[in-house]
């Protein structure tokens, strides 16, 4: 259930970045691919806890899978169906692109929230 609620969200944030229909004040596409390298650098140092490792691994299988030679439904036998396939994982990965980037400009615009400090996740409490 939870896939599916990330599938419609990554979709829903493409849909509403091509048709310019964002919130206002939200970040452009172009601020938000600038982001990207940003967030990846910080996902995988473990400054930044919003993307899990597993999101981020299915984002790269996809970017794979788009420019592989090697496809499911391959489009010399299949022409709509082959590049139906491609085309809905490129339509997921650009919208889960769009969505994590701008939960990640969030993040950064926030001060990086309470709790992480240089790299660390500080829990409060004291020592014994």
């Amino acid at each position: 259930m939870a896939q599916r609620l990330r599938r419609v969200a990554a979709l829903k944030a493409l849909w509403l970045a091509i048709s310019g229909r964002r919130r206002p004040g939200a970040p452009g596409v172009g601020r938000l691919l600038a982001a990207f390298p940003r967030m990846i650098i910080a996902t995988l140092t473990g400054r930044y806890p919003g993307l899990q490792p597993g999101r981020l691994g299915l984002m790269l299988l996809a970017a794979l899978y788009i420019v592989s030679p090697i496809d499911l439904i391959p489009e010399a036998a299949l022409l709509v169906a082959g590049l139906a396939d491609d085309a809905f994982v490129l339509a997921w990965l650009a919208g889960a692109l769009l969505s994590e980037t701008e939960a990640f400009l969030d993040w950064e615009a926030a001060g990086r929230p309470a709790g992480f400090e240089e790299g660390r996740r500080v829990v409060p409490g004291e020592v014994i």
